[in-house]
């Protein structure tokens, strides 16, 4: 079966940054709805469209590709006395962006009696290089189409 809108993709992934240096390799599959249901980055789904299951690449792509560039608006500088004891660099809180929506932050660094948090992807103005491999095709179900995602083994779970 071809890869096409409204298919369910199991892959595995490797993800480097542009020296080849290892940031993620997934231990378990991975389990997409394809057809821009934004499960997966859009160059990726362009990349796997009209594949099969066996099919192997590597995708170089740029920040702007990968997780955007990095927006110095989404730093915040807080007191530290708004913070439970025991906050630490690389924890994650939830908070609000500059347009009300919730955004996650990262506490990127402690100085003193300041916390400075982090609303950028982590991966956020790096260049990325991808390596695929498609391990199964299958059609999507009616539920899964109706929701948006994969269910079941490596897929959401409600």
């Amino acid at each position: 079966m071809k890869i096409e809108k409204d298919t369910a993709v199991t892959l595995r992934f490797k993800v480097s940054d542009a020296q080849g240096k290892l940031i993620e390799e997934s231990k378990e599959p991975m389990v997409y709805l394809h057809g821009g249901y934004g499960n997966t980055l859009p160059k990726i789904e362009e990349a796997l469209q009209g594949q099969e299951a066996g099919f192997q690449t590597v995708l170089a792509l740029a920040p702007e590709d990968a997780f955007g560039l990095r927006d110095e608006d989404l730093m915040r500088t807080i007191p530290r006395s708004q913070f439970p004891p025991g906050v630490k660099v690389g924890g994650q809180l939830e908070g609000q962006g500059s347009d009300g929506r919730k955004q996650v932050f990262n506490v990127a660094k402690i100085k003193g009696d300041t916390v400075i948090l982090d609303g950028n992807h982590p991966l956020a103005g790096k260049a990325l290089r991808f390596t695929l491999k498609v391990t199964d095709v299958r059609a999507a179900s009616e539920e899964e189409i109706a929701h948006g995602h994969v269910h079941g083994e490596h897929g959401h779970h409600h």
